[in-house]
């Protein structure tokens, strides 16, 4: 039977978590069983051309494949190698962010995805494949642990816990599956395996989010390398299919498929790897290299972590062609009490034809007029403007547009009361 046949024979399992594979103890209580015998395991001469070995644990096994890459292999547009300055960097950069490898050393990064029989989460889903790819000084590592049917999880999480160094984890939307379903499993069989690692955890996702979510159609993985990486998959699996391809291979051991599903896994924690330096360059403040969008998003990123300088650079970089960062630039020139400046730049923004924040602009610039230089007639004037900018903009009501109604009427009725004694 060919594999688009059987993959269409198998697309129930995409949508009954009844299918997914039960957590099954093989002869609980016995720790001194013998190995499975070499002669048990199906197709192990393929396998061990494939770079796989058997891993044993408590009477079960499973395979383990590893993958050496030269630091100059290009993944899109990026070497794998291209990671190293970037950790050099950050180690001399003065601000904090989330995503700062400060204090770390390459090989101390941790590129993590998994493949899963669902992605609903919880004990319905199981994890069959567990991949990570770590940065060396002269090479880079993949190694990937895969799960041979029901009843070997404790020699899978045996395996993946023994030996390696969690000390950050980086995932793509890992925070809130990944790592969540590794713990749901973990939990099931937790008096045979060591005990989960304490780590940091960059989860790439939100940066993604954060800067290109109005450039992309969607900031799913596969759409993020091949649009901003460079990256082109040839003859890839697609992940939804992943759950099928497996159970068919638990059926059959016919390897064919999964070795697919496998390589696609590598293709992912490898472009974590590019995806991560990407990012880094783009968030060192002295980059020349970001966009428009980029320049104000990461801007108003720092500006939330408190790294006022690093937002004044960078909404400064753009002011010229940017109403949003010049307002930005001017609240933060506010915040410093140096209200001079802040109100040429929220004049500024109030009289570009293309802002999109002019209503805001001129309430800025009337709270100065009022409380600082006590010009009550034209703090009205730029009250009333505002006031007329807001109610005729195009843009998308504000969930609280009443309540900014009622303050701006406030407002000028008692400027209005100023006015006039």
């Amino acid at each position: 039977m060919g594999m688009k046949n059987k993959l269409n024979r198998m697309k129930k399992h995409l949508t009954s978590n009844s299918e997914a594979m039960p957590v099954e103890r093989k002869n609980e209580g016995m720790p001194n069983l013998l190995e499975p015998s070499l002669a048990d395991i199906p197709n192990l001469k393929e396998w061990e051309a494939y770079g796989v070995k058997p891993y044993y644990a408590n009477g079960e096994y499973c395979l383990i494949r590893e993958v050496e890459y030269d630091l100059n292999y290009k993944h899109g547009k990026y070497r794998l190698g291209d990671l190293l300055p970037i950790m050099e960097k950050w180690q001399n950069s003065g601000v904090e962010h989330p995503l700062s490898a400060k204090g770390h050393q390459a090989n101390d990064l941790f590129f993590f995805d998994t493949e899963t029989t669902g992605l609903s989460g919880g004990t319905g889903t199981t994890i069959f494949l567990l991949g990570y790819a770590r940065v060396l000084k002269d090479r880079v590592i993949v190694r990937q642990h895969l799960l041979p049917g029901p009843g070997n999880e404790v020699a899978l999480y045996q395996s993946f816990l023994e030996e390696v160094d969690y000390t950050t984890l980086v995932t793509y939307n890992g925070k809130a599956f990944d790592w969540p379903q590794v713990k749901t499993r973990h939990t099931l069989i937790r008096e045979h395996v060591p005990k989960l690692p304490a780590f940091g955890h960059y989860d790439l996702l939100h940066a993604s989010r954060r800067l290109w979510k109005k450039k992309l159609e969607s900031v799913r993985l596969a759409n993020v390398e091949k649009e901003i990486l460079g990256i082109e998959r040839k003859d890839d699996i697609p992940g939804f299919l992943a759950p099928m391809i497996y159970f068919d291979f638990v059926k059959t051991n016919e390897m064919q498929g999964i070795k697919g599903v496998m390589k696609h896994n590598e293709w992912d924690v490898l472009t974590l790897i590019t995806l991560y330096a990407h990012l880094s360059g783009l968030l060192l403040v002295d980059n020349k290299e970001r966009d428009k969008v980029e320049e104000y998003e990461i801007g108003r990123w720092y500006d939330t972590l408190g790294e006022k300088e690093a937002a004044k650079t960078l909404y400064n970089n753009i002011s010229d062609s940017s109403p949003e960062a010049t307002f930005k630039l001017g609240l933060l020139k506010k915040k410093e009490q140096n209200y001079k400046d802040a109100k040429i730049l929220f004049q500024k923004c109030f009289e570009d034809e293309n802002s999109l924040c002019k209503d805001t602009a001129g309430i800025e610039i009337a709270k100065i007029l009022e409380h600082k230089e006590k010009d009550y007639s034209l703090a009205l004037f730029y009250a009333e403007k505002s006031l007329e900018f807001f109610q005729s903009s195009n843009n998308k009501p504000p969930k609280n547009r009443g309540s900014i109604l009622a303050d701006m009427e406030k407002r000028i009725e008692r400027l209005e009361n100023k006015s006039r004694n």
